[in-house]
């Protein structure tokens, strides 16, 4: 294999060794559905001898079967689309992860979904990753989810992108073709934060610039796929100049050690260093920085370290250590965040979640939602939920202070996860874009009631033999559904008035004249009025 040496059957010690310091590039593959993401990185491994003989073996005969590229032919796609319904389909669905190396760098590898309604496993895959592979099938250049993963790329703050134009084989490697899809992609780009972006015109499925620089586009004088893979400079992509250190966990196992366990988010962090504690603001002295080899002088990105302090302030998990003299996180229960929403159920304003920040998790809503963006043209479009695979800009808000930056300043302490507190799935991601403006603080609208409580403000009359007691029946229906509504027995116009303009469902006993909608209680059953409530969107 390629990132063998001389020392691996002289000095295996040293060997390891050499490997564990290894720079690691960790990037992604996405683009449009058969643009030939996973056939890339097959070639990629195959061509560097990063495969295996059982490996390449067992993919010669899947080829057979499952194979889509011909007789004759081996389908390295089938190296990382291992599920049965992958091959069956020919698709990625699910992103499946690749590691390798070469004599300069460790590698993983995120194979990503094309297709849109696996837009949220792409956002998973691309969250972590320094690179973006881009590809795009030089026969119909710059499509939809092109762009869907440029801008998704763009928000997650991946900063060195690679647009590999694949398939110039079947364009008589035309540097005509090349050269407009370049132009065309540059155009779409130009109002993204998409700034280090390098192309390459390949044919995954023949190895041309993948590993070895092809022969049939003598036009191009870049580097090949694995070349620019092992020179880009990713050294400088972290922050450190703001210290940042969520903290994970205390560690007290006797009396004499109490240490504060996590990952250095950002900056740089000295033994000796006058740290504060967010969100106390009590200070103190890093006594002694602890590893498992053993106390080091300094920790930096992304290193999992222990620290001592000089003084017994209370920390504990969630609590955020930064640095004495450096720009300060905010400290709010309300920001302002991009929001990529990865669930069925829509994700709809003053509905309660579980927040997680770095280490700390809260509670709370999407208070508001800012625009819907258009990822095909970029722009924003009012709305009042977002849907599977949307993304908007929204106002969060929690049940207790929280410590962040924004996201183009720290990665680690400026995205958040959205929990569903029910089934405790993630429904959503988010980048932290700043803090909330005084938009946030505007009167509450009617439409703002609607979507809280799932269900527009109407007055409701029962009447007939039994209409009390169905109308309480009904009121524990309609709260157990998640909805919000009271109950009057001696009504009013003011009252009626009032209860609707807060946004809640009104039920009259008897008096039908000041209701919208009339219902007997000796003729219809709870579920009957429910149903028609449903029907009617009354409640949603």
């Amino acid at each position: 294999m390629s990132h063998q040496s001389e020392l691996i059957s002289t000095d295996i010690n040293a060997y390891l060794a050499q490997h564990e310091r290894k720079e690691m590039l960790r990037f992604l593959t996405c683009g449009n559905v058969d643009d030939g993401k996973s056939t890339l990185i097959g070639r990629l491994l195959h061509d560097s001898k990063m495969i295996y003989e059982d490996q390449l073996a067992a993919v010669q005969a899947d080829s057979v079967k499952s194979g889509t590229t011909g007789a004759g032919k081996i389908d390295l796609a089938l190296l990382v689309d291992g599920l049965q319904a992958e091959r069956e389909q020919g698709i990625t669905i699910d992103v499946a992860y690749r590691y390798f190396s070469t004599s300069t760098r460790k590698f993983i590898i995120a194979d990503t979904p094309g297709h849109e309604q696996y837009t949220r496993n792409m956002a998973t895959g691309a969250s972590t990753c320094d690179l973006a592979i881009i590809l795009i099938d030089a026969r119909y250049g710059v499509q939809t989810q092109t762009k869907r993963h440029s801008f998704i790329a763009s928000l997650l703050g991946i900063q060195h992108i690679i647009v590999a134009v694949n398939k110039m084989d079947l364009v008589a490697y035309s540097e005509d073709v090349f050269n407009k899809i370049k132009q065309d992609y540059l155009s779409f780009i130009s109002t993204l934060d998409l700034h280090d972006n390098c192309f390459i015109p390949m044919s995954a499925l023949d190895g041309d610039n993948v590993v070895n620089r092809s022969d049939n586009m003598p036009w191009f004088t870049g580097l090949p796929l694995m070349e620019a893979l092992n020179t880009i400079q990713i050294a400088n992509d972290h922050n450190f100049d703001d210290a940042r250190f969520p903290v994970q966990y205390v560690n007290r196992p006797n009396l004499d050690f109490r240490g504060f366990c996590g990952t250095v988010a950002s900056g740089v962090f000295h033994k000796g260093d006058v740290i504060t504690a967010l969100p106390s603001g009590k200070s103190s002295k890093i006594k002694a920085i602890v590893t498992y080899n053993g106390d080091i002088p300094e920790a930096f990105p992304p290193m999992a370290v222990t620290f001592t302090l000089e003084d017994e302030i209370d920390v504990s998990r969630g609590d955020m250590l930064i640095g004495k003299d450096q720009a300060a996180p905010v400290v709010s229960d309300k920001f302002r965040a991009s929001i990529v929403w990865m669930a069925e159920k829509p994700l709809t304003p003053g509905r309660q979640y579980a927040i997680k920040l770095a280490t700390r998790k809260v509670y709370g809503s999407i208070s508001l939602i800012h625009h819907r963006i258009d990822v095909n043209t970029l722009e924003h479009h009012d709305a009042n939920e977002l849907k599977l695979n949307e993304i908007g800009s929204c106002t969060v808000s929690v049940n207790a202070p929280v410590v962040f930056d924004p996201y183009k300043n720290s990665k680690w302490t400026g995205s958040f996860i959205i929990i569903d507190r029910l089934s405790n799935g993630t429904f959503g991601a988010g980048m932290i874009t700043g803090i909330t403006g005084d938009e946030a603080l505007q009167p509450v609208s009617a439409a703002e009631r609607a979507a809280r409580f799932s269900q527009t403000a109407t007055a409701i009359a029962l009447t007939g033999t039994n209409a009390k007691t169905l109308a309480y029946q009904l009121e524990r229906k309609l709260f157990d559904n998640g909805h919000a509504a009271t109950i009057l027995e001696i009504p009013s116009a003011a009252l009626v008035v009032a209860i609707k303009n807060a946004g809640l469902l009104c039920l009259c006993i008897e008096n039908s004249g000041l209701a919208d909608m009339n219902f007997d209680a000796s003729k219809q059953s709870i579920d009957d009025i429910y149903s028609v409530l449903k029907d009617t969107k009354i409640i949603f």
